[in-house]
C-alpha cells in the first residue's frame, strides 16, 4: 500500500492556481530515489508530498486513496510497471496528471508511456529546480516533454497522422490546436479565445476525434509537426 503523508486529504475539487499546494505522489521502486525527491520537494512552498509507493500496483491504490494532483512515476518497476499503472490511473475518477521521471530513454519506453497517458516525460538527471517547474507546468494542464522525447514520438507517429486529416478542422479548432501546441491549459485557452472551459473541452474532444489522436500530447506534437502553433 502507498505510504501517505501525515494529514493527507482528498483533493478532488482542487483547481490549478487556487493558491493551495500541489499534492504529489511519488511512485518509484528505489527508496533512495523517493527519499531524494521527497527531501527536495518538501522545501517547495507550493508542493506537498502526500505519499509514496514502490510499484505500479501500490501507486494506483495510493492515487485512488490520496487523490494527488500530480504523480511522479518511474516506468520500469517490479510487478505492475509504470505503463500499466498509467493505464489504470486513467480509469480513476478525476485522475491525477502523471509526470514520468525515469532513466530509460529508449523509444520503446517513451512512446508507450505517452500513449498510456503521461502528461510529461523527464529523465532522472533533470535539474531539481526544473523538476519543480515541470510539476507546476503539468499541474496547470500543460504537456511537458524534453526535446529528444518529443522527437521520439514524432518519429513513431511519422506516416500515421497525415496532413489531410487537418482539413476537417474548423478555424476555431485550429486556433485551439495551436494553443495546445503552445502548452496552454484549457483554462488558458478559454481566456485567450474568450470561451468557456466547457466549450474548449468540446473543441479538444472534436480535435482528437477528427485527427484520430489519443490525447493532448499527440495533438500538440501533430500541430508542431504540421506548422500549427509552437
Amino acid at each position: 500500500m502507498g505510504v501517505p503523508a501525515d494529514g493527507a486529504r482528498g483533493s478532488r475539487d482542487r483547481q490549478p492556481g487556487d493558491g493551495r499546494a500541489i499534492r504529489v505522489l511519488l511512485v518509484d521502486d528505489h527508496q533512495v530515489v523517493r527519499r531524494g525527491l521527497r527531501t527536495f520537494l518538501e522545501i517547495q512552498e507550493d508542493i506537498e508530498v502526500v505519499g509514496e509507493a514502490s510499484d505500479g500496483e501500490e501507486g494506483v491504490a495510493a492515487a485512488e486513496q490520496l487523490r494527488p494532483d500530480v504523480v511522479l512515476m518511474d516506468v520500469k518497476m517490479p510487478g505492475m510497471d509504470g505503463i500499466e499503472a498509467l493505464r489504470k490511473l486513467r480509469e480513476l475518477t478525476n485522475p491525477a496528471r502523471v509526470l514520468v521521471v525515469t532513466s530509460f530513454t529508449e523509444q520503446r519506453t517513451v512512446v508507450p508511456a505517452l500513449r498510456a497517458g503521461a502528461a510529461g516525460y523527464l529523465y532522472k538527471d533533470v535539474d531539481p529546480d526544473a523538476l519543480a517547474g515541470a510539476i507546476r507546468s503539468v499541474h496547470a494542464g500543460h504537456v511537458l516533454l524534453q526535446p529528444e522525447v518529443a522527437g521520439a514520438l514524432l518519429s513513431q507517429e511519422e506516416g500515421n497522422t497525415g496532413q489531410g486529416r487537418g482539413t476537417s478542422l474548423t478555424e476555431r479548432e485550429r486556433e485551439v490546436l495551436g494553443l495546445i501546441a503552445d502548452g496552454r491549459s484549457n483554462r488558458e485557452i478559454a481566456r485567450a479565445l474568450v470561451l468557456s472551459e466547457k466549450t474548449v473541452k468540446t473543441h479538444v474532444s472534436n480535435i482528437l476525434m477528427k485527427l484520430d489522436l489519443a490525447d493532448r500530447t499527440q495533438a500538440a506534437l501533430w500541430a508542431v509537426r504540421h506548422g500549427i502553433g509552437a
